[in-house]
């Protein structure tokens, strides 16, 4: 099962092209995304259908009461597959996370390149695509190849543990860091300019 918890306006036509081709690859796949209204999943049906997809393929995934239930819910999803040009943010953090890894392509700005980051943080750079169509394969293949698959999603559970991303208090102690080298040179009568910050351990 791929899922896409995004909001539903990242999601464009180039995008939704995209799953559409991977679910016509993968047989019995389907494909999760957040509800929405029933304009919106109504169009992405009928266009699901005119690319020769069965609309029942789209999941909709109905609102929780809590953020821990729907964060829970991930870990039924085998893949999370991200958008372009504006990537997942905190939902892709959330994804990372709860379980499901993250499959994105690399934009050219910032709202682009922030699931990267995080793949980056997380040790799974290789879940990080340049091109549509790399994107596709991987996914494809990622979807074909359980053992692959598990083995990418037990590495991203044990990095949980040992990686920066979900590092709080390293983060913490690297943002004090900066503040007190900001300070430091204000003080000094310095003008403002970028510091470096020493990774701490």
């Amino acid at each position: 099962m791929f899922c896409g918890f995004n909001n539903a306006y990242k999601i464009n036509p180039s995008v939704f092209g995209s799953w559409m081709n991977i679910l016509k690859r993968v047989d019995q796949s389907v494909l999760w995304l957040s509800d929405m209204a029933e304009n919106a999943k109504s169009n992405l049906r009928k266009e699901a259908g005119r690319r020769g997809i069965d609309p029942d393929r789209l999941v909709f995934a109905r609102r929780l009461p809590s953020s821990s239930e729907h964060l829970a819910r991930h870990r039924l999803a085998d893949l999370f597959l991200d958008t372009l040009p504006y990537n997942a943010h905190t939902t892709a953090s959330d994804a990372l996370w709860a379980g499901p890894p993250v499959l994105t392509q690399i934009g050219n700005g910032f709202a682009g390149r922030v699931a990267a980051s995080l793949l980056d943080a997380a040790g799974l750079p290789e879940l990080i695509t340049r091109t549509r169509e790399d994107y596709e394969a991987l996914a494809i293949e990622l979807a074909l190849d359980k053992q692959r698959l598990q083995l990418i999603r037990d590495r991203l559970r044990e990095n949980r543990a040992k990686t920066s991303l979900f590092d709080a208090a390293l983060y913490t102690k690297h943002l004090e860091a900066s503040y007190e080298a900001m300070y430091q040179r204000h003080q000094a009568g310095l003008p403002p300019e970028p510091i470096e910050i020493q990774a701490l351990g």
